[in-house]
């Protein structure tokens, strides 16, 4: 199988990506259930990447439903070290601008349903995770954002994503609860993403396309499904060319990452009393470390 050292996930918007060429699809079956959709092996610019539309190219899966262990056990399995994650977002502050890009550092989780780690069934680990993003990965994606100039789209590097249930968006008094945390943005799926890159030793960032100011701004309308769908089809042509830059800087200097070597001092358990089931179904996480 092809291998692939940048990986890509698009949100809502993103369900393919048009620089991509000698494009082959990959059908892969994890120990947890089968990712999104096929993967997209492609070259950008000469090098190769993974693509994944994190709903589905039909987009037929909500963000309780996502399969995000699948998803990103079988970017690890393609070899990918590092991972951009295109999503859109609501603003939860006036300068950032419907059609701006937020580069977030920071999470706060209010999932309920959601499964966010590898590990259990007789093996405990705990990784490190104060700061959430990789800091040179998101430092090369907003440079990459910087560089094009791009008219209708202001970067704003740094700021906290809210990440919420769904599928509902949020009421009123929730917006603002969140506003009050200082939060700068909201979504549905990227802590889970986060979090099992991390334990799988990937790299990873957050492109964030604002689509709307949720439900909080009293001079725009509350949040609604043909106003995301006008502003996310402006957001994946600017996406499209930032991942472009991305790739080409992470090509000519790929930076290194703390999360190359995350699970290092992370596994509590003795690796000698991990069941042999256990230890199968991870060894792609631990088999630098057995």
């Amino acid at each position: 199988m092809s291998q692939a050292a940048i990986g890509i996930i698009g949100g809502s918007g993103l369900y393919k990506m048009d620089a991509l060429k000698d494009v082959e699809e990959v059908a892969i079956d994890t120990p947890f259930g089968k990712p999104s959709d096929a993967i997209i092996l492609g070259t950008i610019d000469g090098t190769r990447v993974a693509f994944l539309a994190r709903h589905g190219r039909n987009h037929h899966l909500t963000p309780s439903e996502l399969p995000f262990r699948a998803n990103i056990y079988a970017m690890k399995s393609l070899g990918v070290q590092y991972l951009i994650s295109a999503s859109a977002v609501g603003s939860l502050k006036e300068e950032a601008k419907p059609l701006d890009m937020v580069v977030p550092d920071q999470f706060i989780d209010r999932t309920k349903n959601r499964v966010s780690t590898f590990f259990g069934d007789g093996i405990v680990a705990h990784i490190g995770f104060g700061d959430p993003v990789c800091h040179n990965l998101a430092t090369v994606l907003a440079d990459a954002v910087a560089s094009l100039n791009l008219t209708d789209s202001t970067l704003h590097r740094g700021g906290t994503y809210v990440c919420m249930e769904g599928p509902a968006f949020s009421t009123k008094a929730e917006s603002h609860l969140y506003r009050s945390w200082g939060a700068t943005i909201i979504g549905m799926t990227n802590l889970p993403e986060a979090k099992l890159a991390r334990e799988a030793e990937i790299a990873y960032a957050t492109l964030a396309l604002v689509t709307d100011y949720d439900c909080w701004h009293p001079d725009h309308d509350s949040v609604t499904v043909d106003l995301v769908i006008a502003n996310l089809q402006r957001n994946a042509v600017n996406a499209q060319k930032v991942i472009q830059e991305t790739v080409r800087r992470l090509t000519e200097n790929p930076p290194t990452s703390d999360a190359h070597s995350a699970l290092k001092y992370a596994i509590l358990t003795p690796l000698d009393k991990i069941s042999a089931t256990t230890k199968e179904k991870l060894n792609l996480l631990l088999q630098k470390y057995l």
